[in-house]
């Protein structure tokens, strides 16, 4: 990457969405602007977990201002991410289908852990280098992110389901607040985050760092008043809950450095803020100044790097934990590879399909790890429910169904067999499955494959299916698999 290349990262959290760019620079992200608007998404779920026309209309509304400001940017300057509410939201595609047309770029909707990874990344990116051992705390709008740290390296990420303004909708209701709501909320998270005491004893840590909108706010607002600048203590914050309690609603509560868009979720934020006090016994928590968006940032870095791309790391771990014969991984990739690339077109995005191509042959033996009978589907479950740093949950499912569907029938890829793109993908993953059956190279050089609409061709040197029997056989049921749908696989083997 090249120095004073601009980076873009759009954050749509459950509360905020956020807009953030900063110029690259020997490995460092120098900020240019950062614009955050305030949309609330997260209360704009019903009981079935569907957004409301309303919510999102205000984000999309919000999207657009956003892409007026990222225009002339390119894909691979701008990585977008979305959390908890859309993680969560039932018709999330039809707010997503919309929202990536405004943008006009692709909104990855992150797990729970790839959120907390990179929170830690920003985070510490922000932070002086040390030895120490870091607890890295986000309380967002409906999720809290906890990750134990060391460095630049989180070593352990927990997502847990509360947040500013989940609770504050829960127990909050129209802004009131009294000692009994508070020890109602505080009880919950804690019963929530309790697991969270045995995940981060707090033996394995040094210090603890806040980070993001609810601990930017309290520490704000506690330094104003004479507390400790850059830290929530336990006595500021003790004093600002009794100001609260007093006041008997955040709308009537009279504090510097309350901001009227943080009133709404205040209450919601401190009651998570004192359960996480008690269960880590903590006397005060440091203020970080980095968070989700600069992550993504600097995830763009290491994307840009394949020998820094966590997911290719993460390809690597996932090929190693399920002992995968790494051999035929390769030899697969490498013939689905060439056979893409033959059919392909000039759209620079093949590239990046390629790529997760390229992983998807590489794992597409996972499976076995638990039974070589219907290792396939056995494979497509873990990729749909492994915590994958580094991925987006649609890159995982798109990797899931391209490993579901390496054999067999194809009426069980019905829904995706519509994206000429993931077509082009599955059949030369299927064919490379078939080409490498026997567990050695096959001759790629032999073979010519092209693409006219709806129909796929491919062509052999003479001589070949008489050389490789049992492969011809194997293409000549592979074409009749694909004559059940809309598209045709058309053989020409001498």
């Amino acid at each position: 990457m090249q120095n004073g290349t601009l980076l873009a990262a759009v954050d749509l959290g459950s509360n905020s969405f956020r807009l953030e760019i900063g110029r690259y620079d020997s490995g460092h992200i120098e900020r240019v602007e950062y614009l955050k608007e305030v949309i609330r998404q997260g209360s704009g779920l019903d009981e079935n977990k569907n957004l409301s026309l309303v919510a999102m209309e205000r984000g999309w509304e919000c999207l657009a201002r956003f892409a007026e400001r990222l225009q002339g940017f390119k894909k691979n300057q701008v990585r977008a991410v979305a959390t908890q509410t859309l993680r969560e939201a039932r018709n999330r595609d039809d707010f997503l289908r919309k929202a990536q047309q405004i943008l006009g770029f692709s909104i990855d909707v992150i797990s729970g852990h790839e959120e907390a990874r990179l929170i830690y990344q920003g985070v510490s990116h922000l932070l002086p280098q040390s030895d120490e051992r870091r607890l890295v705390i986000d309380i967002g709008g409906r999720s809290t992110e906890v990750i134990l740290g060391q460095g630049y390296t989180p070593m352990r990420m927990e997502s847990y389901r509360l947040g500013s303004v989940a609770w504050s909708t829960r127990y909050f209701p129209r802004g009131q607040f009294t000692p009994a709501m508070l020890k109602t909320a505080v009880i919950a998270a804690k019963a929530v985050l309790d697991e969270a005491l045995e995940t981060f004893p707090p033996s394995e840590w040094h210090v603890a760092y806040g980070s993001s909108g609810t601990m930017g706010a309290v520490a704000e607002i506690l330094g104003i008043h004479g507390f400790p600048a850059g830290m929530i203590t336990k006595p500021g914050l003790d004093w600002m809950t009794e100001r609260m309690l007093r006041a008997g609603n955040t709308e009537d509560l009279r504090l510097e450095g309350l901001k009227d868009d943080r009133r709404p979720v205040l209450a919601g934020g401190v009651s998570v803020l004192h359960a996480l006090f008690e269960l880590f016994e903590m006397e005060s928590i440091h203020r970080a100044l980095g968070a989700l968006r600069q992550g993504a940032l600097y995830d763009l870095i290491d994307r840009d790097n394949d020998q820094t791309d966590v997911r290719e790391r993460t390809v690597r771990w996932l090929a190693e934990r399920f002992t995968t014969d790494k051999a035929q991984g390769a030899r697969v990739s490498a013939v689905a590879t060439q056979l893409f690339a033959q059919i392909a077109n000039a759209d620079p995005l093949n590239g990046r399909y390629s790529q997760k191509l390229d992983w998807a042959a590489r794992l597409h033996e996972i499976g076995t790890h638990i039974s070589h009978a219907n290792a396939h589907r056995h494979g497509a479950y873990i990729l749909d429910h492994v915590d994958a740093p580094g991925f987006s949950l649609p890159e995982l499912h798109r990797m899931s169904q391209l490993v579901l569907g390496q054999r067999g029938k194809l009426r069980k890829l019905e829904g995706n067999l519509s994206d000429e793109l993931f077509v082009k993908q599955l059949i030369s993953l299927r064919l490379a499955v078939v080409l490498c059956h026997a567990r050695k190279d096959p001759d790629i050089a032999a073979l010519r494959f092209q693409y006219k609409p709806r129909q796929f061709k491919l062509t052999a040197v003479p001589g070949w299916a008489k050389r490789f029997p049992q492969s011809a056989w194997l293409l000549e049921e592979e074409a009749l698999a694909w004559q059940k749908t809309e598209w045709r696989l058309v053989l020409d083997l001498r």
